[in-house]
């Protein structure tokens, strides 16, 4: 007979409430947004994360995953060529990529910080290496100023994706700042989200930046003549922003657009949120060794999208899947497993990426729990999972 699991803390798939400031900018664009896409709104949110972070050519899309698909496109990669990401991340990561016909290889992650780093990459580059997708996992930046020092040694393109990093940075740098691209998601699990869906493409080379609109939207562009009638030959032209490469609808809504401007007066407030209550979580059980928190280095601010850590209960003859029942079963708080490795996946496997010598990602997920971190999550539910988790830890001790 199974367990009855009678969540008290459930894992949300809501990252944050909204304000009724935010709901009123969503309803006023409902009334008078003319189109509900591709216009004020979204130039507005592109323009105001610009400001945000602190970079240029900023592109709103459907989702991260579009900002990803973009990205391979315009690292030209085709088959032949190699990709260094890790594997410890999801699998939207990975697609877009492999998409393009190029070999995927798997870097190792740093069994601290838990992301891929310079040492991680260097052993794997080779001739046929064309670019370098460096993921900031759980809200921690990868160390950015070693990768791309390697990266411009070899020649490199370096795609950030920054989809659990908003507003995280290295010595006051935001994420999406150091490599040539940078996708940022706003799905309904992230620190921001935009109703559910959307997405940021940052591209810092300007002719490249050039090509997004088209290829974001079905290769339409104005007229490049002057006309005495607006419609001839007709509204406007397609053509290829790049030769023979067709185009694709990675639109986003305007009413997205709307909220995704007001969220973004926010952001760093709820990421400070985030910050107070990861390390009030991690400090209450410092006394419990088994139970290792990711590790930030000086200078990094961690976002905290996610808290996670490696439970090594091997001296109490425990693993981390006793650790999740009993936080699940006995106390009601629905702790999870995250991110398995991409090479163990069927879909990889199947493609022919099931090879991969990252000992650290392996050890990592066979023994990580991740707790349940939404924003809008109380403090006295916080306070009840702290309680949960040292009772727990003590009790898998044989305490």
């Amino acid at each position: 007979m199974s367990q009855q699991c009678n969540l008290k803390i459930n894992l949300s798939g809501r990252g944050h409430d909204y304000t009724e400031e935010e709901i009123a900018a969503v309803v006023e664009a409902m009334k008078i947004a003319d189109p509900l896409t591709q216009g004020k709104y979204q130039s507005d949110f592109e323009r105001r994360f610009a400001q945000y972070n602190e970079s240029k050519n900023c592109f709103a899309v459907s989702n991260c995953t579009a900002a990803l698909e973009l990205s391979a496109i315009l690292c030209r990669l085709k088959p032949g060529d190699e990709v260094i990401l890790p594997a410890h991340t999801f699998c939207a990561t990975a697609i877009p990529f492999a998409r393009t016909g190029a070999k995927l290889v798997w870097a190792d992650i740093d069994l601290d910080t838990r992301v891929i780093t310079a040492k991680t990459i260097s052993p794997l580059i080779t001739n046929r290496t064309k670019a370098i997708v460096v993921v900031h996992l759980y809200g921690l930046m990868a160390p950015m100023p070693e990768i791309m020092e390697l990266a411009g040694r070899h020649s490199l393109m370096v795609v950030e994706d920054c989809a659990q990093a908003p507003g995280s940075n290295i010595n006051g740098v935001k994420a999406g700042n150091f490599g040539d691209f940078a996708c940022f998601s706003f799905h309904t699990h992230k620190n921001m989200s935009t109703l559910g869906e959307g997405g940021m493409l940052v591209v810092k080379d300007d002719a490249l930046a050039k090509l997004v609109p088209g290829l974001r939207h079905n290769g339409l562009r104005v007229f490049d003549y002057p006309r005495e009638r607006y419609w001839v030959p007709a509204m406007s032209n397609v053509d290829f922003d790049i030769d023979n490469f067709w185009p694709y609808n990675f639109c986003i809504g305007e009413i997205q657009c709307a909220v995704g401007i007001k969220l973004l007066d926010r952001l760093d407030a709820m990421n400070e949120d985030r910050n107070k209550r990861a390390r009030k979580v991690i400090s209450a059980l410092v006394d419990y060794p088994e139970l290792v928190f990711q590790k930030v280095p000086d200078g990094y601010y961690h976002g905290y999208h996610l808290l996670s850590a490696m439970y090594d209960g091997a001296a109490y003859g425990r693993t981390s899947h006793d650790f999740i029942e009993m936080m699940a079963f006995k106390h009601g708080v629905k702790v999870i497993v995250q991110y398995h490795p991409l090479y163990r996946y069927p879909m990889f496997i199947k493609a022919g990426f099931g090879q991969a010598n990252c000992p650290n990602s392996d050890r990592f997920f066979d023994n990580m729990v991740s707790f349940p971190f939404h924003h809008w999550l109380m403090e006295e539910e916080v306070d009840y999972m702290i309680g949960c988790t040292r009772d727990t830890l003590n009790s898998l001790r044989g305490r």
